[in-house]
Protein backbone atom coordinates (compact mmCIF):
# COMPACT_ATOMS: atom_id res chain seq x y z
CA UNK A 1 0.00 0.00 0.00
CA UNK A 2 2.95 2.38 0.44
CA UNK A 3 2.71 5.25 2.91
CA UNK A 4 -0.42 5.28 5.02
CA UNK A 5 -1.64 8.56 3.57
CA UNK A 6 -1.54 7.38 -0.05
CA UNK A 7 -4.94 7.91 -1.57
CA UNK A 8 -5.33 5.18 -4.16
CA UNK A 9 -5.36 1.41 -4.09
CA UNK A 10 -5.19 -1.33 -6.72
CA UNK A 11 -8.57 -2.56 -7.80
CA UNK A 12 -8.01 -6.18 -8.82
CA UNK A 13 -7.59 -5.62 -12.50
CA UNK A 14 -10.27 -2.97 -12.93
CA UNK A 15 -9.21 -0.44 -15.59
CA UNK A 16 -7.63 2.71 -14.25
CA UNK A 17 -9.45 6.01 -14.49
CA UNK A 18 -8.09 6.96 -17.91
CA UNK A 19 -8.83 3.50 -19.34
CA UNK A 20 -12.31 3.62 -17.89
CA UNK A 21 -13.05 6.98 -19.52
CA UNK A 22 -11.61 5.89 -22.83
CA UNK A 23 -13.68 2.70 -22.86
CA UNK A 24 -16.79 4.55 -21.80
CA UNK A 25 -16.34 7.14 -24.51
CA UNK A 26 -15.90 4.35 -27.03
CA UNK A 27 -19.25 2.92 -25.97
CA UNK A 28 -20.93 6.29 -25.90
CA UNK A 29 -21.64 6.01 -22.19
CA UNK A 30 -20.42 9.50 -21.42
CA UNK A 31 -21.86 11.33 -24.39
CA UNK A 32 -24.31 13.09 -22.10
CA UNK A 33 -21.54 14.99 -20.27
CA UNK A 34 -18.15 16.26 -21.50
CA UNK A 35 -15.06 14.50 -20.25
CA UNK A 36 -14.09 16.56 -17.21
CA UNK A 37 -10.41 15.81 -17.65
CA UNK A 38 -10.25 16.92 -21.25
CA UNK A 39 -12.38 19.97 -20.50
CA UNK A 40 -10.24 20.81 -17.44
CA UNK A 41 -13.29 21.94 -15.52
CA UNK A 42 -12.39 23.59 -12.22
CA UNK A 43 -13.35 21.83 -9.03
CA UNK A 44 -16.91 22.45 -7.87
CA UNK A 45 -17.16 24.88 -4.98
CA UNK A 46 -19.40 25.36 -1.96
CA UNK A 47 -20.14 28.60 -0.09
CA UNK A 48 -18.79 29.44 3.33
CA UNK A 49 -21.91 30.18 5.40
CA UNK A 50 -22.21 33.78 6.44
CA UNK A 51 -19.94 35.30 3.80
CA UNK A 52 -20.82 33.60 0.51
CA UNK A 53 -17.13 33.12 -0.34
CA UNK A 54 -16.74 29.76 -2.05
CA UNK A 55 -14.16 27.02 -1.57
CA UNK A 56 -13.32 24.06 -3.82
CA UNK A 57 -14.65 20.84 -2.33
CA UNK A 58 -11.30 18.96 -2.32
CA UNK A 59 -8.28 20.29 -0.43
CA UNK A 60 -4.84 19.25 0.79
CA UNK A 61 -4.12 18.17 4.36
CA UNK A 62 -0.39 18.71 4.62
CA UNK A 63 0.57 17.32 8.03
CA UNK A 64 2.02 13.93 7.08
CA UNK A 65 3.53 15.02 3.75
CA UNK A 66 5.30 17.89 5.54
CA UNK A 67 6.68 15.52 8.16
CA UNK A 68 8.30 13.52 5.34
CA UNK A 69 10.06 16.58 3.91
CA UNK A 70 13.31 16.21 5.94
CA UNK A 71 13.99 12.94 4.12
CA UNK A 72 12.03 13.37 0.88
CA UNK A 73 12.46 17.10 0.32
CA UNK A 74 9.70 19.58 -0.48
CA UNK A 75 9.36 18.89 -4.21
CA UNK A 76 6.68 16.17 -3.68
CA UNK A 77 4.58 18.68 -1.74
CA UNK A 78 5.13 21.35 -4.38
CA UNK A 79 4.05 18.93 -7.12
CA UNK A 80 0.85 18.03 -5.27
CA UNK A 81 0.05 21.71 -4.77
CA UNK A 82 0.57 22.36 -8.47
CA UNK A 83 -1.83 19.55 -9.31
CA UNK A 84 -4.42 20.94 -6.89
CA UNK A 85 -4.11 24.44 -8.30
CA UNK A 86 -4.24 23.15 -11.88
CA UNK A 87 -7.74 21.82 -11.17
CA UNK A 88 -8.94 24.94 -9.37
CA UNK A 89 -8.27 23.71 -5.84
CA UNK A 90 -6.76 26.05 -3.27
CA UNK A 91 -7.48 24.89 0.29
CA UNK A 92 -4.37 23.78 2.18
CA UNK A 93 -4.49 22.92 5.86
CA UNK A 94 -1.31 23.15 7.93
CA UNK A 95 -0.20 22.35 11.47
CA UNK A 96 2.88 23.67 13.30
CA UNK A 97 5.92 21.41 13.20
CA UNK A 98 9.54 22.09 14.08
CA UNK A 99 10.99 25.40 13.00
CA UNK A 100 13.31 23.70 10.52
CA UNK A 101 10.48 21.76 8.88
CA UNK A 102 8.15 24.76 8.71
CA UNK A 103 10.90 26.98 7.33
CA UNK A 104 11.28 24.66 4.34
CA UNK A 105 7.53 24.28 4.00
CA UNK A 106 7.17 28.05 4.19
CA UNK A 107 9.38 28.40 1.13
CA UNK A 108 6.92 26.24 -0.80
CA UNK A 109 3.99 28.35 0.39
CA UNK A 110 5.77 31.56 -0.61
CA UNK A 111 6.52 30.40 -4.14
CA UNK A 112 5.11 33.11 -6.44
CA UNK A 113 3.29 30.42 -8.43
CA UNK A 114 1.18 29.43 -5.43
CA UNK A 115 1.33 32.11 -2.72
CA UNK A 116 -1.66 34.24 -3.66
CA UNK A 117 -3.76 31.38 -4.98
CA UNK A 118 -4.16 29.47 -1.72
CA UNK A 119 -6.78 29.44 1.00
CA UNK A 120 -4.32 28.79 3.84
CA UNK A 121 -5.49 27.29 7.13
CA UNK A 122 -3.08 27.31 10.08
CA UNK A 123 -3.30 26.05 13.66
CA UNK A 124 -2.22 26.53 17.24
CA UNK A 125 -1.52 23.18 18.87
CA UNK A 126 0.38 23.83 22.09
CA UNK A 127 -0.45 24.22 25.78
CA UNK A 128 -0.15 27.61 27.45
CA UNK A 129 -1.28 31.06 26.38
CA UNK A 130 2.17 32.56 25.79
CA UNK A 131 3.32 29.42 24.03
CA UNK A 132 0.32 29.77 21.71
CA UNK A 133 1.19 33.39 20.99
CA UNK A 134 4.80 32.46 20.27
CA UNK A 135 3.72 29.59 18.03
CA UNK A 136 1.46 31.86 16.00
CA UNK A 137 4.18 34.47 15.58
CA UNK A 138 6.56 31.76 14.39
CA UNK A 139 4.02 30.53 11.85
CA UNK A 140 3.58 34.05 10.53
CA UNK A 141 7.34 34.49 10.24
CA UNK A 142 8.13 31.13 8.63
CA UNK A 143 5.18 31.25 6.22
CA UNK A 144 5.88 34.90 5.35
CA UNK A 145 2.32 36.01 6.06
CA UNK A 146 0.75 38.43 8.48
CA UNK A 147 -2.70 37.09 7.61
CA UNK A 148 -3.95 33.56 7.05
CA UNK A 149 -7.36 32.66 5.74
CA UNK A 150 -8.27 30.40 8.66
CA UNK A 151 -6.67 30.11 12.11
CA UNK A 152 -7.72 27.09 14.18
CA UNK A 153 -7.12 25.71 17.66
CA UNK A 154 -6.14 22.11 16.99
CA UNK A 155 -7.87 19.32 18.93
CA UNK A 156 -9.38 21.94 21.29
CA UNK A 157 -5.97 22.03 22.98
CA UNK A 158 -6.04 24.65 25.76
CA UNK A 159 -8.81 26.29 23.78
CA UNK A 160 -10.07 28.34 26.74
CA UNK A 161 -6.70 30.10 26.86
CA UNK A 162 -6.14 30.42 23.12
CA UNK A 163 -9.60 31.38 21.91
CA UNK A 164 -9.64 35.00 23.20
CA UNK A 165 -6.34 35.61 21.39
CA UNK A 166 -7.58 33.91 18.24
CA UNK A 167 -10.65 36.16 18.24
CA UNK A 168 -8.44 39.21 18.77
CA UNK A 169 -6.25 38.19 15.82
CA UNK A 170 -9.35 38.00 13.65
CA UNK A 171 -10.33 41.49 14.80
CA UNK A 172 -6.84 42.77 13.95
CA UNK A 173 -6.97 41.25 10.47
CA UNK A 174 -4.43 38.48 11.09
CA UNK A 175 -7.02 35.76 10.40
CA UNK A 176 -9.97 36.05 8.04
CA UNK A 177 -11.83 33.14 9.68
CA UNK A 178 -11.31 31.32 12.97
CA UNK A 179 -12.21 27.81 14.09
CA UNK A 180 -11.42 24.66 16.04
CA UNK A 181 -10.53 21.10 15.11
CA UNK A 182 -11.00 17.56 16.37
CA UNK A 183 -9.81 14.30 14.84
CA UNK A 184 -11.38 11.60 17.02
CA UNK A 185 -14.89 10.66 18.01
CA UNK A 186 -14.27 11.05 21.74
CA UNK A 187 -13.74 14.79 21.15
CA UNK A 188 -17.15 15.28 19.55
CA UNK A 189 -18.99 16.06 22.79
CA UNK A 190 -16.64 18.89 23.86
CA UNK A 191 -16.64 20.13 20.26
CA UNK A 192 -20.43 20.36 20.33
CA UNK A 193 -20.31 22.32 23.58
CA UNK A 194 -17.72 24.69 22.16
CA UNK A 195 -19.72 25.23 18.99
CA UNK A 196 -22.85 26.16 20.92
CA UNK A 197 -21.03 28.50 23.28
CA UNK A 198 -18.59 30.22 20.89
CA UNK A 199 -19.97 30.04 17.33
CA UNK A 200 -16.67 29.61 15.45
CA UNK A 201 -16.60 30.44 11.74
CA UNK A 202 -15.30 26.94 10.93
CA UNK A 203 -15.20 23.51 12.49
CA UNK A 204 -12.81 20.84 11.32
CA UNK A 205 -13.83 17.25 12.15
CA UNK A 206 -13.08 13.60 11.34
CA UNK A 207 -15.67 12.03 9.06
CA UNK A 208 -15.83 9.07 6.67
CA UNK A 209 -17.87 5.90 6.03
CA UNK A 210 -15.77 4.30 8.78
CA UNK A 211 -16.04 7.20 11.26
CA UNK A 212 -19.48 8.62 10.61
CA UNK A 213 -20.38 9.82 14.11
CA UNK A 214 -20.10 13.48 13.07
CA UNK A 215 -23.23 13.17 10.95
CA UNK A 216 -25.38 12.55 14.04
CA UNK A 217 -24.88 15.90 15.81
CA UNK A 218 -21.85 17.94 14.75
CA UNK A 219 -22.58 18.30 11.04
CA UNK A 220 -26.28 19.13 11.48
CA UNK A 221 -25.34 21.65 14.20
CA UNK A 222 -22.71 23.27 11.98
CA UNK A 223 -25.25 23.63 9.21
CA UNK A 224 -27.88 25.06 11.56
CA UNK A 225 -25.42 27.55 13.05
CA UNK A 226 -23.95 28.59 9.69
CA UNK A 227 -20.40 27.29 10.11
CA UNK A 228 -17.96 26.23 7.43
CA UNK A 229 -16.85 22.60 7.72
CA UNK A 230 -13.48 21.05 6.87
CA UNK A 231 -13.15 17.25 7.01
CA UNK A 232 -10.08 15.29 8.08
CA UNK A 233 -9.38 11.53 8.08
CA UNK A 234 -11.49 10.60 5.03
CA UNK A 235 -9.26 7.52 4.76
CA UNK A 236 -8.74 7.08 8.54
CA UNK A 237 -5.07 7.93 8.13
CA UNK A 238 -4.71 5.22 5.50
CA UNK A 239 -6.16 2.25 7.40
CA UNK A 240 -9.13 2.41 5.02
CA UNK A 241 -6.93 1.19 2.18
CA UNK A 242 -5.85 -1.80 4.21
CA UNK A 243 -9.53 -2.66 4.63
CA UNK A 244 -10.37 -2.46 0.94
CA UNK A 245 -7.13 -3.94 -0.39
CA UNK A 246 -7.93 -6.79 -2.74
CA UNK A 247 -11.65 -5.99 -2.68
CA UNK A 248 -13.55 -5.32 -5.89
CA UNK A 249 -15.22 -1.94 -6.10
CA UNK A 250 -18.96 -2.70 -6.30
CA UNK A 251 -20.59 -2.25 -9.69
CA UNK A 252 -23.25 0.00 -8.15
CA UNK A 253 -20.55 2.60 -7.37
CA UNK A 254 -20.88 3.66 -11.01
CA UNK A 255 -24.35 4.96 -10.15
CA UNK A 256 -22.67 7.93 -8.43
CA UNK A 257 -19.72 8.24 -10.84
CA UNK A 258 -17.25 6.54 -8.52
CA UNK A 259 -14.26 4.82 -10.12
CA UNK A 260 -11.88 4.08 -7.20
CA UNK A 261 -11.99 3.21 -3.51
CA UNK A 262 -10.55 6.63 -2.67
CA UNK A 263 -13.48 8.29 -4.45
CA UNK A 264 -15.88 5.92 -2.69
CA UNK A 265 -15.03 7.49 0.68
CA UNK A 266 -14.70 11.04 -0.61
CA UNK A 267 -18.07 10.96 -2.34
CA UNK A 268 -19.66 9.61 0.84
CA UNK A 269 -18.28 12.64 2.71
CA UNK A 270 -19.22 15.16 0.03
CA UNK A 271 -22.78 13.88 -0.10
CA UNK A 272 -23.35 15.51 3.29
CA UNK A 273 -24.54 19.05 2.53
CA UNK A 274 -22.90 20.48 5.67
CA UNK A 275 -19.41 19.72 4.33
CA UNK A 276 -17.56 22.62 2.75
CA UNK A 277 -14.27 20.91 1.86
CA UNK A 278 -12.65 17.53 2.51
CA UNK A 279 -8.87 17.39 3.02
CA UNK A 280 -6.72 14.61 1.56
CA UNK A 281 -3.05 13.84 2.29
CA UNK A 282 -0.66 12.54 -0.34
CA UNK A 283 2.74 13.26 -1.86
CA UNK A 284 1.75 11.74 -5.21
CA UNK A 285 0.24 14.16 -7.77
CA UNK A 286 -1.58 11.31 -9.53
CA UNK A 287 -3.24 10.37 -6.26
CA UNK A 288 -4.25 13.98 -5.73
CA UNK A 289 -5.74 14.03 -9.23
CA UNK A 290 -7.66 10.86 -8.38
CA UNK A 291 -9.01 12.54 -5.26
CA UNK A 292 -9.94 15.67 -7.18
CA UNK A 293 -12.15 13.66 -9.53
CA UNK A 294 -14.36 12.73 -6.57
CA UNK A 295 -15.59 16.32 -6.62
CA UNK A 296 -17.22 15.82 -10.03
CA UNK A 297 -20.31 13.94 -11.09
CA UNK A 298 -23.13 12.50 -9.04
CA UNK A 299 -23.11 11.92 -5.30
CA UNK A 300 -24.81 9.06 -3.43
CA UNK A 301 -28.24 9.60 -1.91
CA UNK A 302 -29.11 8.68 1.68
CA UNK A 303 -30.10 5.11 0.85
CA UNK A 304 -26.90 4.56 -1.09
CA UNK A 305 -24.81 6.03 1.71
CA UNK A 306 -26.35 3.53 4.12
CA UNK A 307 -25.42 0.78 1.66
CA UNK A 308 -21.86 2.15 1.53
CA UNK A 309 -21.55 2.05 5.32
CA UNK A 310 -22.78 -1.52 5.42
CA UNK A 311 -20.30 -2.58 2.77
CA UNK A 312 -17.36 -1.05 4.63
CA UNK A 313 -18.46 -2.66 7.90
CA UNK A 314 -18.50 -6.05 6.21
CA UNK A 315 -14.77 -5.91 5.38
Amino acid sequence: MGATFDTTSPRNGRPNRRDFIAQALGLGALLSRPDRLLAQEPLPTRPIPGTGETLPVIGFGSSKPVLESPTEGTEPIANVLRMLLEHGGRVIDTSPRTEAIDRDFGRVLQDPEVRDRLFLAAKININGEQAGIDQWRQTQRLFGRRTVDLLQVESLRDVDLHWPNVRAWKDSGEARYIGVTVSSNFQHAPMETFMRENSPDFVHVNYSPMENGAEDRLLPLARDMGMGVLINRPFTNGTYFGMVAGKELPAWAAEFDCETWAQFSLKYVLANPAVTCVLTETTNPEHMEENIQAGFGRLPDDATRARMRELIRSF
